[in-house]
């Protein structure tokens, strides 16, 4: 009789952070030019809300779970779902389906997830050095957001709009060293190291 063997399973499975940090950078970046006011609100920054902010962080979402990430699960799936809402708070009004939201309720909207973020920016303490950043300044845009919409002042979203380019363009970076350093297997884009 032999002894029962032991099997160990190994992760091939690709890593999903980058597509996640992609698709919220690109869209980040996208819709804070128009809050720099360098183009108007259209199809274009919506379609990107959807498909790209939306639905490919939510499945990079849905991949992160997979590999047992509760921290990746929670937040790609979360954003995803944020750029998906957004849209839905701007389409909705003209369809017809709802009433437009109140700049109150857009900022109660924002500032939710901006505490959202900040609790997400804690568990990056643990994390590298531009993870900490993106998730930093995120919750800095989220809350400049809610204060421009509850005092309506529009400098304010100006500012905002250069943060969020500032944020969405350090996710990017972030993917992109993620790829090239795993297609190259050494650090071709530094990411900062790990906190302890």
């Amino acid at each position: 009789m032999t002894a029962p063997t032991l099997y160990s399973e190994q992760d091939l499975t690709a890593n999903p952070a980058p597509l996640g940090l992609m698709g919220f950078g690109m869209t980040t970046v996208l819709l804070n030019l128009h809050n720099l006011g360098l183009f108007g609100n259209s199809a274009m920054i919506l379609a990107m809300g959807i498909f790209y902010g939306g639905i490919a962080q939510v499945i990079a979402g849905i991949m992160e779970w997979k590999k047992g990430n509760t921290f990746g699960t929670t937040a790609f799936t979360s954003y995803g779902f944020f750029w998906l809402s957004l849209v839905g708070l701007l389409v909705l009004p003209k369809l017809g389906w709802a009433e437009a939201a109140t700049s109150g309720a857009m900022g109660a909207y924002l500032l939710m997830w901006g505490i959202f973020t900040a609790f997400l920016f804690i568990g990056t303490l643990k994390m590298d050095k531009v993870s900490q950043f993106i998730f930093g300044s995120l919750t800095v845009l989220f809350l400049l957001l809610a204060i421009g919409d509850f005092s309506e002042i529009a400098s304010i979203k100006w500012i905002a709009g250069l943060v969020g380019l500032i944020c969405g363009s350090a996710a990017i970076y972030a993917a992109m060293a993620l790829v090239l350093n795993e297609a190259y297997g050494k650090t071709v884009l530094s990411l900062g190291g790990k906190s302890h």
